[in-house]
């Protein structure tokens, strides 16, 4: 975590100041992010430079996985107003988190962060968890459940107390698909379905639940 206050030369160590032209709010000075980035260079980095903004690009798991292939990322995190646009010279890229406002970007920092980090080796426990995320092959995650079997009434499905792997496999990837049918048909677009799973959704798309093909 670098400081832009680290790298100020004023008492009052001032990193923002008002906007020229005239109008509301404080803008993030160049020099003192100038500084702390070249600070970074001098120590033989060279990462790869994020600045967080509304308008950047949308970040998903795909973006993410990019990201976790770089060695090195700096997010640059705007404040009040923003950032004075020169900045912009050594940002590789924008990324927006949502159409919301935020405060500041370090919330949308830790986010970015949160995800990419994830994916990078050695860093999640178990290695396996990552293939059966939502949205690791642009699909929702299926349910999952535990004990008790039935709990006030609602009972978990058969299927998964028949020891039966291959079926609970079938059924896992079955409720991927539909519920990503119903809850975000637009990652079906980017989704490599193999045969069996566009079968699959040419059943939902009909209307039939799994039981009705494996029963």
């Amino acid at each position: 975590n670098i400081n832009p206050r680290d790298f100020t030369s004023d008492k009052h160590k001032t990193v923002d100041d008002t906007v020229y032209g005239g109008g509301p709010g404080m803008l993030l000075k160049p020099e003192p992010i100038f500084k702390a980035y070249e600070s970074i260079l001098e120590k033989g980095h060279k990462p790869y430079v994020l600045i967080t903004e509304p308008w950047g690009r949308k970040f998903d798991q795909e973006f993410a996985k990019e990201l976790s292939e770089k060695d090195e990322i700096l997010i640059i995190c705007g404040r009040y107003e923003g950032v004075d646009e020169r900045v912009k010279s050594i940002v590789d890229e924008e990324v927006s988190i949502g159409d919301f406002i935020l405060s500041g970007g370090e919330p949308a920092a830790v986010v970015i962060i949160d995800a990419v980090a994830r994916l990078v080796p050695g860093v999640v426990g178990d290695k396996n968890s990552l293939n059966i995320d939502s949205f690791s092959d642009n699909l929702i995650g299926y349910p999952n459940y535990t004990r008790p079997a039935d709990f006030r009434g609602m009972k978990v499905p058969e299927v998964l107390l028949s020891g039966n792997h291959k079926l609970i496999e079938k059924w896992r990837k079955w409720q991927q698909i539909e519920r990503t049918y119903k809850k975000r048909p637009d990652l079906l677009k980017k989704a490599n379905l193999s045969n069996e799973e566009k079968k699959f959704l040419e059943y939902i798309e009909k209307g039939k639940n799994f039981e009705d093909i494996f029963s």
